[in-house]
């Protein structure tokens, strides 16, 4: 057996292990069929594996309610130990969640996963959560849209697995903490540096990644985010295949051990690159590669960063005598053609030819159109996986998301953009709020959470007919940004199309043609929109409808030109 004991132990000492013996597991297996049940979302799946395996050591649990507050303003659990980030487990309160009660945790296909005991039933509140952990309530931030439908009560108490989430993809990948480490010791170099990935691997990657091997003289344990990531990303079966390809072809096998983390992001910046610090420990790894605005969200409502650009690398470098994981920034980089090599950009001399590409040069310049990466920029193997996953710009589906007062003018728009686009060639599917509710939404009534529930259904259709290619009108009142951001987080915000029809009230009233308005301000009808219930302007649209001044035509033309100039559509 390989000796652990020359890599970093794990961050508390131990790695926590919530599997049973195996004399005890028979008898949790029959307990758990006479127990009550409760659903958990995919986060919590993915939270639950990483506690069981001992990812998150020396977590053992679902946080209670002294570990949250104290995460929440002290970055520590309630024992002063560092972790920066809390793990709830959210619930309905309709779930009846009672004290000393055992209940078994189970997936959204309804295999149960785990037993708990329930210690401690607390509310948590989204305001303090987002604005103490996030620094941000802006409803832009994808985690701060998806808490709008978390449980309002969080439930805490010991666990017992009763199996591990089932993943048919890259078994032989998926290796838990124990096993890493395992692997890890085997080859025998006590200096192991993470790479923390949930992109695609290009030559500077390759680079930056071989010479901090060097540097350390150690192994590069590349570890790239399976579970949640940012809304958009490159979906993990595309970017496990181009890691495969890299490792097997282009690194020393000796030096490099590729192995899959089933984490759920919460996009938190600097705190979240803390604890990609600590969870990599548990893994065996004492270097951490952090990149530039490291697990940064994007931008807030106002297009600006999140989080300042190096605040995850100051904040890893601030802790690193704590955690015990040294940062390892990523620097600039930049390609020398007449050498034939990469090199950071500091060390450059003046008058020397470079290449580069950013992000958006890649996507716009090349995957877009539908060409190949150039060979300077990307291995050949990653350049072809790419262009097979990503269509050119115009071939690739898209969602035009009308948000406005009822009367507002929305289906009017929709019906025309619909003629305009079918004229063209192009296929669309309307998803019609009033169409919805009658065929998909039915029994659903007008309260916030049964208004939020009927958006996020229209949102998780459209968004799968844009995953496969499919172009998709929504014409919804959706009257809450929060609810409205995660349909964008679920479309994905490069396809997603926020147009807002912005009609005063008193022309929508006008319009009103059902006397919808009428009832509402006699108060026959509760929980109007615009009466009674607020509408939440969106912040930033990608296009903004004032009817009193357009036309329908007109507006529908504007929208197939934006569509044109997003390379959406062929002019």
């Amino acid at each position: 057996m390989p000796n652990s004991d020359i890599l970093i132990p794990p961050y508390g000492g131990a790695l926590v292990d919530l599997n049973p013996p195996a004399e005890e597991r028979e008898e949790l297996r029959l307990r758990s069929s006479m127990l009550r049940s409760i659903q958990v979302s995919d986060r919590s799946v993915c939270d639950l594996e990483l506690l069981a395996t001992g990812g998150f050591s020396p977590l053992d649990r679902f946080m209670g309610k002294s570990d949250y507050q104290s995460v929440l303003g002290q970055m520590r659990l309630a024992n002063g130990c560092l972790f920066p980030v809390p793990i709830l487990l959210p619930v309905d309160a309709d779930s009846k969640p009672r004290l000393d009660e055992e209940i078994v945790l189970r997936d959204s296909r309804n295999l149960p996963l785990a037993v708990m005991r329930i210690e401690e039933v607390f509310p948590w509140d989204l305001d303090e959560c987002a604005a103490q952990f996030l620094g941000t309530r802006d409803e832009r931030h994808p985690l701060v849209a998806e808490m709008y439908r978390w449980g309002k009560l969080a439930v805490s108490g010991p666990l017992r697995l009763l199996a591990l989430p089932y993943h048919p993809d890259f078994r032989s990948l998926r290796l838990t903490p124990e096993q890493v480490r395992r692997d890890l010791a085997r080859r025998g170099r006590p200096q192991v540096v993470a790479f923390q990935t949930r992109n695609p691997l290009h030559r500077v990657h390759e680079e930056l990644t071989c010479r901090a091997i060097n540097e350390t003289d150690g192994t590069l344990l590349l570890h790239p985010v399976v579970g949640m990531t940012k809304p958009g990303d490159v979906d993990h079966y595309t970017r496990v295949r181009a890691y495969m390809a890299l490792t097997s072809e282009y690194y020393d096998p000796e030096r490099v051990l590729l192995s899959l983390l089933p984490l759920a992001m919460r996009l938190a910046g600097p705190r979240e690159a803390l604890w990609h610090a600590i969870i990599r420990r548990n893994y065996g790894a004492n270097h951490l590669i952090v990149g530039r605005d490291h697990a940064g969200p994007g931008s807030d409502s106002k297009g600006k960063p999140f989080y300042p650009p190096y605040s995850a690398q100051d904040l890893v470098e601030q802790y690193a005598g704590e955690t015990g994981v040294k940062p390892i920034p990523f620097t600039e980089m930049v390609y020398l053609p007449d050498e034939d090599r990469y090199e950071e950009v500091s060390r450059v001399e003046p008058g020397v030819k470079t290449m580069s590409l950013s992000g958006t040069q890649v996507r716009d310049q090349y995957l877009n159109k539908g060409m190949s990466l150039p060979a300077w920029f990307t291995r050949p193997e990653v350049a072809e996986i790419l262009s097979s996953r990503h269509p050119a710009r115009h071939r690739q589906g898209f969602c035009l998301w009308f948000t406005g007062l009822s009367g507002a003018g929305k289906s009017t728009i929709s019906e025309m953009l619909t003629v305009m686009l079918l004229e063209r060639g192009i296929q669309v599917t309307v998803l019609d709020g009033d169409v919805v509710r009658t065929h998909l939404s039915k029994g659903l009534g007008f309260s916030r959470e049964d208004r939020d529930t009927n958006i996020r259904r229209i949102g998780f259709v459209a968004a799968e007919i844009v995953r496969h290619g499919g172009r998709v009108i929504c014409a919804a009142v959706s009257p809450y940004r929060s609810t409205r951001n995660d349909a964008r987080n679920m479309v994905g915000r490069e396809n997603f199309i926020e147009i807002f029809v912005d009609t005063p009230l008193e022309v929508c009233e006008q319009r009103d043609t059902k006397g919808m308005y009428a009832k509402a301000r006699r108060g026959e009808i509760k929980g109007f929109t615009g009466i009674d219930d607020p509408y939440e302007p969106p912040a930033r649209p990608e296009l903004t409808i004032k009817t009193v001044e357009q036309p329908p035509e007109q507006a529908a033309q504007s929208i197939i030109e934006h569509l044109v100039g997003q390379g959406l559509l062929l002019g």
